[in-house]
């Protein structure tokens, strides 16, 4: 599919809202708390629009500017902890600005080369799992807008950002390849080590089984330490779940609690559907520190074979491809 020409995203020029911006209509709403449109799936350049229109709306939003300030919080707690050099957080965080005026959020869909994005190094690289049928889902499509965003303030090159979901159709695959992102070819579980790099992991309202894979995959103070987890409460995961199901069948996440820190997303009325239960985590060096020598010696790998409501969809095939493993 050939790159659509977008307008740049900016929200500082004034613009008529949409009604759905403010609400859904009547006839929708049923659609709408589903996070489904009425309309079937469209082509890429009506999704590319529909996707910057999203855009436009968020960062006028109250929850955009909150939701910055959450993350920027976590992420420079994280960066000062492993002792960067003032230069390097500065390099990191880039404009992760608490003053997100739309005046200064200044981000093209499709109208900038991919060679643009992925040139210039950056301490920070991400991994999307889970993401949804952007093309036809509403909350979907919120959660990779606010994705894109995501990387455009903390300055990470679309190209250092891959993302999975075996859900996505041909014609979603071909979206993200024109945004620059990149679409990982085989299914992974989660199970992917950040390779001792800073790495950002976006799984908003992914099942608890794709959190704990992660976990073990990087189950080490040094790995942990690089790690931010944007997604499910893990809060919320332990007062919804009995302790010994928790335990036994997500055992990484229970082992985990007592080594994070956890702030939770705000909550407003426009996205309460699209970041409910959404929390920015990150691992302390010093509570790893404190966690027994046995709990990181135990590192068997889930099987959930007893697991019943399993929220992920298995890999059918042995593993990941090398040459996704080996991408980051």
């Amino acid at each position: 599919m050939a790159a659509a020409s977008l307008e740049p995203w900016r929200a500082a020029a004034p613009r008529r809202r949409r009604p759905a911006a403010r609400g859904p209509r009547p006839r929708e709403a049923a659609a709408a708390a589903r996070g489904l449109e009425a309309q079937p799936e469209a082509d890429g350049g009506v999704v590319l629009r529909r996707i910057q229109e999203a855009g436009e709306d968020l960062l006028i939003s109250d929850f955009w500017s909150s939701a910055l300030e959450t993350i920027n919080k976590c992420l420079t707690k994280h960066l000062e902890q492993l002792k960067a050099p003032v230069g390097t957080l500065s390099e990191a965080l880039g404009n992760l600005h608490l003053d997100s005026s739309p005046n200064e959020s200044d981000v093209a869909l499709g109208s900038i080369p991919r060679e643009t994005l992925v040139t210039g190094t950056c301490p920070w690289k991400c991994v999307c799992y889970g993401i949804g049928n952007f093309s036809t889902c509403v909350i979907a499509r919120n959660q990779l807008t606010f994705l894109l965003l995501l990387l455009e303030k903390c300055q990470i090159p679309r190209g250092h950002c891959w993302l999975y979901d075996p859900l996505f159709s041909q014609l979603e695959i071909a979206v993200l390849n024109t945004l620059g992102v990149v679409v990982l070819s085989e299914n992974e579980e989660g199970k992917r080590s950040v390779c001792g790099e800073h790495t950002i992991f976006y799984m908003p309202h992914c099942g608890t089984a794709l959190y704990n894979n992660l976990l073990w995959s990087n189950w080490s103070i040094d790995a942990l330490s690089k790690m931010v987890i944007i997604g499910n409460s893990f809060k919320g995961l332990e007062e919804r779940m009995l302790t010994r199901i928790l335990q036994k069948n997500y055992a990484y996440v229970a082992k985990i609690l007592k080594g994070l820190e956890e702030h939770e997303f705000p909550q407003t009325s426009q996205y309460a559907d699209i970041f409910n239960d959404t929390s920015v985590h990150w691992f302390p060096v010093q509570k790893l520190n404190q966690l027994s020598m046995h709990t990181w010696a135990l590192r068997e790998e889930p099987d959930y074979q007893d697991c019943e409501d399993l929220e992920i969809i298995r890999n059918k095939t042995e593993g990941p491809s090398a040459t996704d493993s080996s991408s980051l």
